[in-house]
């Protein structure tokens, strides 16, 4: 006897995007491009200095990521070469 309680599964959206609109449309976030476009100039502006700006942020974390792996990678350097040498055992004849 099948579960009454459980409704069935929606079925897929005819628009691939549609998942998206869902996931995003409570949090008021709006899709980019994925809704009508804007045909004002002042809001365009205002949406490309915004993304401007998200760039420059994400840049500088890209670099922060850079420096801290390089860092890091110096720092095995210097412990590398702070381990002791292994010296091969000389074969003694006799």
């Amino acid at each position: 006897m099948p579960d009454e309680a459980t409704p069935p599964a929606p079925p897929p959206p005819q628009d691939p995007f549609e998942m998206f609109r869902r996931l995003w449309g409570p949090l008021n976030v709006p899709l980019p491009g994925m809704a009508m476009p804007t045909f004002d100039p002042k809001e365009v502006e205002k949406r490309i200095g915004e993304l401007r700006s998200l760039e420059a942020w994400l840049n500088m974390n890209l670099n922060m990521i850079r420096f801290s792996i390089q860092g890091l990678e110096v720092q095995k350097a210097a412990l590398q070469a702070m381990q002791p040498r292994k010296q091969p055992e000389e074969k003694k004849d006799g």
